[in-house]
């Protein structure tokens, strides 16, 4: 039975995991919610990984929505491109046929105070054309039966690309992680020569000094960090485990938040810059170019290819790019959530199939929970996990119990003598002090200030959620934040010995999971246990 159990993979080579690794950092965070966050604001843990990760499974749908752009590329003209489709209404304006010296130009300028606002043809051919939006959460509506197929080509593509674990990987992100930087370099060349871009580009690079004050902003930054990175959700500590024991994870970490930064900060000026010209076209105030949410790189992005010779295929290459893009978020969410279960039961789950079961199983309940988001209500239930249920509150409590665990727990000395007998380099002070204080400092403060200076959460035309749909999502928030202290309190019960003992097991449990197997190590595990006593000198 033994000579069943299949060895725990690994990388076929070194590039690619990093690549694994650039299109997990590097992906919808960057391109979509980035940015979309700049223009609003002007300018246990094993289990928790895997409910985080259960959440975060939400954004397949924006792989189906780009998916149903993709397909509608292959139209002529694009059909977000003119106002003369069933979805469009009198308020619709077709920029690429707009002259900026038109005389009407000024008479838009005095609509938008008044509240008649016009309406661009891809705002609409997204409000209306993709999402055919409710008026709120509570109304349900019809399933977008376009989206639903889309989304179900999306878990089928997915489960193949990653059904035979890293190998399968591996080979599949030397396309998908290359292939976005080719064309996101495309788009910000021809979006810096719009007319107009200028204007979108101070709007993002200059702050807004009222804003800079409000808690707000800074929370919402925060958390972006942390999602952006892909902190507390597993994704890096799977990913990273398939490598060798020396290999060399202290420079992987800083290229990959050096790339990681440098895509954020490209993606901003491609949006914003086409924020300016669809600011100028319309003659109105580019805060009042679109409503901020979650759409805002599918208004952005395809009215900027919609200006370019060839639109269709220049369309048709960034809805490519954007898929890319989410499908290395996914892989590297599935694997956490395949490999988790696998390592907590390997006995069982690495034998023949059982692998490729568990991931169908996995894809085909996600996909069943998902099909409420591709109804006309379903964006409103996607702003409000995406709010609530991996985001903020839940990224910042994992991430503070982690660097306690690593700073204090496990001790940031001993992680600093494992780094350097694994890679040869010993870590400075400034990485000890932030694991221990600087860190668990900012998610604490963040933490409570989450609570302190709760805003419910908004539409992108500013109505407010009703309170049952708040309430709802502060179940979805806490439903991943108890599984650590549950996790702890059963491990506390059910750990024999004294108060003191079972303390200490639960502060710093033996890293073994097997166990030692000599005389010497359970020698030296003795020993170990031993010196943890320091920090509790008065517990017996």
């Amino acid at each position: 039975m033994e000579n069943k159990v299949e060895k725990r993979e690994q990388w076929t080579r070194k590039r690619e995991y990093i690549l694994a690794a650039a299109g997990n950092v590097v992906g919808l965070g960057n391109v979509w919610r980035f940015p979309y966050l700049c223009y609003k604001n002007g300018g246990g843990a094993g289990y928790s990984y895997i409910v985080i990760q259960l959440y975060s499974r939400v954004y397949t749908i924006i792989l189906a929505w780009a998916l149903l752009y993709l397909i509608y590329c292959f139209r002529d003209p694009l059909p977000w491109a003119t106002c003369n489709n069933p979805w469009n209404t009198d308020r619709c304006v077709d920029l690429s046929s707009l002259n900026s010296t038109q005389t009407h130009r000024g008479n838009q300028s005095v609509n938008w105070t008044s509240g008649n606002l016009t309406k661009s043809s891809v705002s609409e051919f997204w409000e209306r054309g993709v999402l055919s939006m409710s008026g709120g959460i509570e109304e349900l509506g019809g399933v977008q039966w376009e989206v639903l197929l889309c989304l179900l080509a999306v878990w089928v593509v997915c489960y193949f690309c990653i059904w035979k674990g890293v190998r399968s990987t591996g080979k599949v992100v030397y396309f998908t992680a290359v292939f976005p930087y080719v064309m996101l370099a495309i788009l910000l060349v021809r979006g810096l020569t719009f007319p107009g871009a200028w204007q979108g580009v101070v709007y993002y690079l200059y702050p807004d000094p009222s804003r800079l004050v409000d808690l707000q902003v800074w929370m919402e930054a925060c958390a972006q960090v942390l999602f952006s990175y892909g902190v507390a959700t597993g994704t890096h500590i799977t990913m990273s485990s398939y490598n060798k024991v020396t290999n060399n994870c202290y420079r992987d970490s800083v290229w990959l938040c050096v790339l990681n930064c440098c895509t954020s900060l490209v993606s901003g000026f491609v949006v914003f810059s086409c924020l300016g010209f669809m600011a100028e076209k319309q003659g109105i105030p580019i805060e009042k170019v679109v409503t901020s949410g979650s759409g805002l790189a599918f208004i952005a992005f395809p009215q900027a290819v919609a200006m370019m010779p060839l639109p269709q295929l220049w369309a048709a290459c960034f809805f490519i790019m954007l898929i890319l893009l989410g499908l290395d978020s996914v892989f590297a969410g599935l694997e956490t959530l395949t490999s988790s279960m696998i390592d907590m039961f390997p006995g069982q789950m690495r034998r023949p199939w059982r692998r490729e079961i568990l991931l169908v199983v996995f894809s085909s309940f996600i996909f069943l929970l998902q099909i409420t988001l591709t109804t006309q209500g379903g964006v409103y239930q996607f702003e409000l996990i995406d709010y609530y249920g991996a985001n903020g509150i839940c990224l910042l409590f994992v991430s503070l119990v982690q660097c306690v665990a690593v700073g204090w727990a496990f001790g940031a000395e001993r992680i600093c003598d494992a780094l350097e007998d694994m890679t040869g380099q010993r870590p400075g002070v400034f990485y000890t002090v932030c694991w221990r204080y600087v860190t668990p400092l900012i998610c604490t403060v963040f933490f409570i200030g989450f609570f302190l200076n709760f805003q419910p959460l908004k539409t992108s035309d500013g109505s407010v959620y009703p309170n049952w749909a708040n309430n709802l999502g502060w179940a979805i928030a806490f439903s991943s934040l108890v599984t650590i202290p549950i996790c702890a309190v059963s491990k506390f019960y059910f750990t024999e010995g004294s108060f003191r003992q079972r303390l200490l097991v639960l502060w710093h449990p033996v890293s073994d999971p097997v166990g030692p197997k000599t005389k010497e190590e359970r020698s030296l595990n003795e020993t170990e246990m031993k010196s943890l006593s320091a920090p509790f000198p008065d517990m017996l």
